[in-house]
């Protein structure tokens, strides 16, 4: 009789502990990299030409964006429709060896689905306008400052700034809040 009383307690500890929770497994988060596109060979702003290539300069800043984020294991890259967003991205796309994909500039909520069903531990450089990065950082969970406003838009980069990119991270965890920080280069 104990021994059956013994094999009972033994089955109820077994079940009890198998009925209990596993510990949760850590998930890596998402980084995602958002930078607006480089200095341009003509003027955005209405007055010029709607699709223009890169400046100069702005050539010499998408290959300092390449040599930035070369060893930072991107996985994904992800541009507009327009060249100064591919010219942007293209050297960093090249150098990790993917391919960019294109989202329209119009379509954010697409850009941010795909952002955030991408795989845990992928890294994300998505290279846009004055107008779609602010607004992509915030619904990611990021907070940005010294931005001007429009009416069409809210907040804005400044026209003449081509130099922040924001690093988000996105945990993979439940609860776990996201991390922004803004970069210049």
């Amino acid at each position: 009789m104990r021994l059956l009383l013994a094999i009972s307690a033994l089955l109820s500890l077994s079940w009890f502990a198998l009925a209990q929770d596993p510990e949760p497994q850590p998930v890596a988060p998402v980084t995602v990299i958002l930078v607006r596109h480089a200095e341009t060979a003509g003027d955005t702003s209405g007055g010029g030409s709607r699709d223009p290539g890169l400046s100069e300069e702005g050539a010499a800043r998408a290959t300092r964006l390449a040599k930035l984020f070369a060893h930072a294991g991107v996985s994904h890259v992800f541009t507009s429709e327009f060249k100064r967003t591919q010219l942007t991205a293209g050297p960093l796309a090249k150098l990790a060896g993917k391919e960019a994909v294109v989202v329209s500039a119009r379509d954010t909520k697409a850009q941010l689905e795909q952002l955030r069903a991408l795989p845990a531990g992928s890294v994300a450089v998505v290279c846009g306008h004055s107008n779609t990065v602010p607004g992509m950082a915030t619904e990611l969970g990021g907070k940005l400052t010294r931005l001007e406003q429009h009416p069409q838009y809210g907040g804005m980069l400044p026209h003449s700034d081509y130099s922040r990119i924001y690093v988000l991270t996105l945990p993979g965890g439940k609860g776990a809040a996201p991390h922004a920080v803004e970069l210049s280069y």
